[in-house]
């Protein structure tokens, strides 16, 4: 588990093809000094395990599945990538939960200036439409980040400069893409929501009508209720 705060930035320094998937070299040498084999990284928002040190660079591998859902489908050497250790059950919680298990690859379709802020705008596959919520939590490439406003298929964030210094959002160009997360509360309460409301209640009327399934307004009365 992550909180969406990045902590540094490395670089791809080696891209081995291997069954299954590939293996990534990065090279980060001040952030890898408290870190152990087997440890959980993510990767611009890509959580990875750590299977071995070497020359200041830690390599992972990455699944065919990952690569599926994710940009690291597109690394090349030399590119920058976002870094974060997972979270202590200590530390503090200053971003949002973030899993490291990316739900989508959305787009960057504009960067403005808006006084000392940035405004950023990303584009986002239909799907995580029901998830991206005005004033919710996205993590993009692992950072978290605040919706700001949303149309049917856009986003917009406003980043700050610090983390635009401490990320790799300034250095890329207009339609590249990014990996997404939604807030991952959110997919348990849509989940929990869709169960409730597919439930079924027994016993038929009179006039032997069969099961009727739960209606929103089941739900809410049963919440008022106490239920």
């Amino acid at each position: 588990m992550f909180t969406g705060l990045i902590e540094s930035q490395g670089i791809i320094t080696r891209i081995e093809r291997v069954s299954g998937g590939i293996r990534i070299e990065v090279y980060a040498p001040e952030f890898g000094r408290d870190m152990a084999i087997g440890d959980s990284i993510a990767v611009d928002g890509v959580c990875l395990t750590v299977t071995r040190f070497i020359r200041g660079a830690f390599i992972a591998d990455v699944s065919a599945e990952t690569l599926s859902r994710s940009t690291l489908r597109n690394l090349q050497r030399a590119a920058k990538v976002n870094l974060e250790r997972a979270l202590r059950l200590s530390d503090r919680l200053g971003g949002h939960l973030v899993s490291g298990h990316v739900d989508a690859v959305g787009r960057l379709e504009m960067r403005q200036p808006s006084g000392e802020f940035t405004t950023y705008r990303f584009s986002f596959p239909p799907e995580l439409s029901p998830y991206i919520v005005e004033k919710g939590s996205i993590a993009i490439d692992g950072i978290s980040l605040t919706i700001a406003s949303r149309d049917a298929r856009q986003f917009a964030v406003a980043v700050i400069p610090t983390t635009e210094t401490a990320t790799t959002l300034k250095e890329k160009p207009i339609g590249a893409p990014v990996n997404l997360e939604v807030d991952l509360l959110a997919k348990y309460v849509q989940r929990f929501v869709e169960n409730y409301l597919g439930a079924e209640t027994g016993g038929g009327d009179a006039g032997g009508g069969g099961p009727r399934k739960r209606g929103l307004g089941d739900m809410l009365r049963d919440i008022t209720e106490g239920r």
